[in-house]
């Protein structure tokens, strides 16, 4: 199958492709709206902040490729603050900037006094997830300080799949499923053989 890496000026673009030919994609890293409408599955990567990670999306006109995608059932993966682009909104350092807002809730900074988040932290998902399917008992890599918050999710539709995780007694969205829409906060790519039957388990959604 043919997975797009989009490429607008983020980080861990690489790393993302890496890990995704390992798990057996055919996979091109690119800016093209047209080669990232139709590929098999289409990765939204990032690191760094959110409103410059929005804005990066923006200048490639990833928020209606995402849009058109989701739309049609095209399987979209965000991962990290390819994750969080994907809310309403973020606030980080006092600056607010809308998402692509395909799932509601804030991105915000995290309760906990103990940031970043960093290292390996178990999650708990729903039964019958789809990405977690043969890993729920594992643990995956994470590294942020901003996520979207357990009262960020109050009123969230019952379709909307939330895996869990905890940080200093905040408890955060640590990946979503939502129709075509895939995403985690955590980093599939750096976290070893769990991280790569995940992509395997989405791999085998396209």
């Amino acid at each position: 199958m043919r997975v797009a890496v989009l490429d607008y000026g983020s980080g861990n673009l690489h790393s993302a492709t890496r890990a995704l030919t390992a798990a057996g994609a055919d996979v091109v890293l690119t800016a093209d709206a047209d080669v990232c409408r139709d590929a098999d599955g289409l990765v939204v990567p990032g690191v760094g902040a959110f409103a410059a990670c929005v804005a990066g999306l923006r200048a490639v006109d990833g928020p209606r490729v995402i849009r058109e995608r989701l739309a049609s059932g095209r399987p979209v993966l965000g991962i990290c603050v390819g994750h969080q682009v994907m809310f309403a909104r973020g606030v980080e350092h006092g600056v607010e900037a809308d998402g692509v807002g395909v799932l509601p809730g804030v991105v915000e900074a995290l309760a906990s006094t103990r940031l970043p988040h960093m290292g390996w932290n178990t999650v708990s998902p729903p039964g019958g997830s789809a990405l977690f399917a043969g890993i729920a008992a594992e643990r995956f890599y994470f590294v942020h300080s901003y996520g979207v918050r357990a009262a960020s999710v109050s009123g969230w539709p019952d379709d909307v799949a939330v895996t869990w995780a905890e940080h200093g007694g905040d408890r955060f969205v640590a990946a979503v499923e939502h129709g075509a829409l895939s995403s985690t906060q955590f980093h599939p790519e750096k976290s070893g053989a769990a991280g790569a039957a995940l992509l395997r388990n989405w791999l085998a959604t396209l």
